[in-house]
């Protein structure tokens, strides 16, 4: 699992918060788990659960700011 929050959301360092909050947006909707059932549901929900944390960083201030 990568740590890299701006790879994982597939922003650049100088993203805009309107910026991260699309990028969020879209792996949220193409990895929700209630979109994806099957096999490929385990990786699915992982990824979501990748993009929440990464947006909950990138997407406070404060907490950007001290990640950077």
């Amino acid at each position: 699992m990568s740590n890299d929050y701006y790879e994982i959301l597939g922003v650049s360092h100088d993203a805009s918060a309107d910026e991260i909050k699309k990028a969020y947006r879209k792996l949220a909707m193409k990895h929700h788990p209630d979109r994806n059932q099957g096999d490929s549901a385990k990786t699915a929900e992982e990824k979501f659960k990748e993009a929440k944390e990464a947006y909950e960083m990138l997407a406070d201030a404060q907490k950007r700011a001290a990640y950077d």
